[in-house]
């Protein structure tokens, strides 16, 4: 019997993989039905971004392997990801794409 090198993780089974594109489905689904709620149009975009982050997150994890990888490669991905929607957020706050009510 083999032993693995140090670091070395199993991979996710066929069976994850499929429960994962389960979910980024459904979370698909939401994001078209977010569309056309008009109940959502004032905080449509945050929460598309909110959709869209955890669609990402998702993908990056498991699709390319960053969950089993070093916690380093997650931020390389994930922190940008955080900066740059925050930074959207703040550019729309600050060119009126929508306004706050009082």
């Amino acid at each position: 019997m083999r032993e693995s090198p140090a670091g070395e993780h199993a991979h996710p089974t066929a069976g994850v993989y499929l429960r994962v594109a389960a979910v980024l489905v459904i979370l698909t689904v939401i994001e078209v039905g977010v569309f056309y709620v008009p109940a959502f149009h004032p905080v449509l975009v945050p929460t598309l971004l909110i959709l869209s982050a955890v669609k990402f997150t998702l993908v990056v994890m498991f699709y390319m392997h960053l969950k089993m990888d070093s916690r380093f490669f997650t931020f390389l991905f994930g922190g940008p990801l955080l900066l740059a929607m925050v930074m959207t957020m703040g550019l729309m706050f600050l060119f009126g794409a929508f306004v706050l009510k009082r």
